[in-house]
């Protein structure tokens, strides 16, 4: 699996440079200068990671100098394998204490782990040990952390599931996890706007909302068959546009349910 970059701008002197460093962490305006944390999250070998990594730091640190009293980096490896392979010329940097080294596969037991570290060991799993480990972080999840976090946390573990398990639907994910509709965020986005709009009137306008960002503007057709749904049957259908890859996909749903 992927994990792609997240970028962020820095700003100096009216100029914004693009870096593609996955996270930077900054210590609060209000206590002064203080530390800059840069993580970099990698799964896939990459040769010049270090190169790249240690050039955009520095140069962050050096445009930002007057704001930060030093600076950490955190590379996260699924183990070392992934590790760049000539280190050599950045031995001053990787034996000190400023740059840390994380290898999931070497953290221990997944269950033993604090939940955020344990998200990011569950994507180094195998398919066989994944999903019960999954499931007992859904369990804990629910058990220790209230929300909105526990919330963000079932929508990462169900992802990281779907991107483990590619050959399956959302839905089949969900239904491996022991995940219901009423956990998922469609159904708590109906729930919401129905205290407001009316369970149906919401559920109509947010399968629509929905399907309109997936697939563009929808005929008048099409919007008046959703329409015309009864609110089971809606529902149905807010957990099923998950699996729709087309426009065709929902045609050929709304004719089978029609029939």
């Amino acid at each position: 699996m992927h994990i792609s970059h997240v970028t962020f701008f820095g700003l100096y002197s009216g100029i914004i440079d693009l870096f593609e460093i996955d996270g930077v962490f900054l210590p609060p305006e209000t206590e002064g200068a203080g530390i800059v944390y840069f993580c970099e999250v990698q799964f896939q070998k990459d040769e010049i990671l270090y190169e790249r990594v240690f050039a955009e730091s520095s140069l962050y640190f050096y445009r930002n100098r007057a704001r930060f009293s030093d600076w950490q980096a955190v590379i996260i490896y699924p183990s070392r394998n992934t590790e760049q392979s000539d280190i050599y010329p950045h031995r001053g940097f990787l034996n000190s204490d400023q740059v840390h080294r994380v290898y999931l596969d070497e953290l221990g037991d997944i269950r033993q782990l604090p939940v955020w570290v344990a998200l990011m060991v569950l994507t180094t799993l195998e398919e066989s040990q994944a999903p019960e480990e999954a499931r007992y972080l859904l369990t804990r999840t629910n058990q220790e952390i209230p929300s909105p976090s526990s919330r963000a946390i079932i929508e990462m573990i169900t992802t990281i599931m779907v991107y483990k398990f590619e050959q399956l639907s959302r839905r089949e994910v969900e239904s491996m996890l022991g995940i219901t509709l009423k956990e998922t965020r469609v159904y708590r986005e109906i729930k919401e706007e129905g205290r407001e709009e009316g369970v149906e009137e919401a559920t109509v306008n947010l399968v629509i909302r929905l399907l309109t960002k997936r697939f563009g503007e929808l005929s008048g057709e099409i919007r008046a068959a959703i329409s015309a749904l009864p609110l089971p049957v809606l529902e149905n259908l807010s957990e099923a546009l998950l699996d729709f890859t087309n426009l065709a996909d929902l045609q050929g749903w709304l004719a089978a349910v029609k029939d």
